[in-house]
């Protein structure tokens, strides 16, 4: 799409939210509830365009518009119990209400790491709270941003209403900076990188816009000398090899215990090894390629870089030789906890195993880093878990125990600190974000 089309664009979704904005809320439930079961009976066709557009292996591709079902049946229930308070009036014969009502039209920019899933969290919560939609998907995955946009298009259009309540617009960083400086864009919902997301948040407050960010991550796994190695394992593995390491909640640096460091190395290489690689469309496969040839490139800089800052690779760090961006899941250790590339979030399959001594140090290792999306400790102390969960704990949003980094629910609000953004989006109570509050 050019600017021409995204202008056309806008004008529909803002005429098609002035129908959309007088359905009461329940009402905008059920058709939230429709599109939900059109993306069930779509499942496996849309998970294997995600696979095949995006890389990702078959399973995890029909995950993710699980996740869009899962966040409209959340947005069903929702859409009955949204509510302000009564509050008690100091002057007689008076009421104090807050009411919440719609931002109007909610801009969606997502990332191609998830084509379908983050555009769901945000449509379904943001239409039952009575807003119109405008995405902009990734342009290497615009052939998943079309297919969802029809099935949402035949439910709306069967309920006699407006396909544009929820319009798409695909296009590059064009339409991305047009949506930022517009301020016919109520609030703009970002997904990306830290570093793309920072301009948008300042083109947005430049006009004093309302912006929901949801940027880098470079997560961290810490493990004590009491923890379950049954556990760590596959934890780790999954955390940090899982979508070729292409999450935002992939684990990107693991801090082992000094007493326990070189065995746990050791068990993590010997599962590496059994990885299985191949087409992501093959059910036998855990492990795909990168997205696209840049991010192969950037694997073997960061893998080059690591090396010469100290690292050893113990296992991967090369292309595999297939047709694809194919690379070696990876394993580096030796480098300080503080050293440049450990800080430095690349978007691939490159894990940084580093040591410790004590509770208080790697706490402070963990928050060190400039982001602040997830974060996981392993360990049996209840001492230790309470403060890990506390203020001087993880300072990330979010923040598991015995758990892997990657992987959330939709019931929370999922979202980070620092330079992830601060935005959060799915469950608990961020569909205020979406609405405006009146007292």
């Amino acid at each position: 799409g050019n600017l021409e089309d995204y202008e056309e664009t806008v004008k529909k979704a803002k005429e098609a939210w002035k129908v959309w904005a007088d359905i009461p809320a329940p009402k905008r439930g059920e058709i939230v509830r429709q599109i939900g079961d059109a993306l069930r009976q779509k499942i496996k066709v849309l998970g294997s365009l995600v696979s095949l557009e995006m890389g990702k292996i078959f399973v995890e591709g029909v995950g993710e518009v699980q996740e869009y079902v899962d966040v409209c049946d959340y947005a069903v229930g929702l859409s009955r119990m949204i509510g302000g308070p009564i509050l008690p009036s100091e002057r007689p014969g008076h009421a104090l209400i807050e009411q919440w009502n719609p931002v109007g039209l909610v801009g969606i920019i997502t990332a191609f790491n998830f084509p379908v899933a983050v555009y769901g969290w945000n449509s379904a919560i943001a239409m039952i709270c009575g807003n119109a939609c405008l995405w902009k998907g990734a342009p290497t995955t615009s052939l998943v941003s079309v297919a969802v946009t029809k099935i949402i298009a035949r439910v709306l259009e069967d309920n006699k209403l407006p396909g544009a309540i929820c319009s798409l617009v695909c296009g590059g960083a064009d339409i991305g900076t047009a949506m930022a400086k517009d301020e016919r864009m109520d609030l703009l919902s970002f997904t990306g990188s830290t570093k793309v997301g920072k301009q948008v948040a300042l083109m947005v407050q430049e006009r004093f816009g309302r912006s929901l960010l949801e940027l880098g991550g470079n997560n961290a796994i810490i493990v004590f000398e009491d923890a379950d190695l049954n556990l760590v394992i596959p934890s780790a593995l999954f955390a940090a090899v899982g979508t070729a390491g292409q999450r935002c909640t992939t684990a990107r640096r693991l801090f082992l215990h000094e007493s326990i460091h070189d065995e746990v190395v050791a068990k993590l290489a010997k599962a590496y090894a059994q990885v299985r690689i191949g087409d992501p469309w093959d059910s036998d496969t855990l492990y795909g390629p990168l997205h696209t040839k840049e991010a192969v490139k950037m694997f073997l800089d960061a893998v080059e870089q690591a090396k010469q800052q100290g690292g050893s690779v113990v296992c991967g760090g090369k292309v595999i030789n297939r047709p694809g961006n194919y690379v070696e899941p990876t394993i580096v250790t030796g480098l300080p906890h503080n050293a440049p590339i450990v800080h430095t979030e690349t978007f691939a399959p490159i894990l940084y195993v580093l040591k410790f001594k004590e509770e208080e140090e790697v706490f402070a290792w963990n928050n060190e880093v400039k982001q602040g999306l997830s974060s996981s400790v392993f360990t049996k102390d209840l001492g230790r878990i309470f403060r890990w969960l506390g203020p001087k704990g993880s300072d990330c949003g979010i923040v598991n125990v015995n758990i892997p980094t990657s992987g959330a629910e939709i019931g929370g609000a999922f979202g980070g600190e620092k330079h992830t953004g601060g935005g959060r989006e799915s469950g608990s109570d961020s569909w205020k974000l979406y609405m405006r509050r009146s007292t």
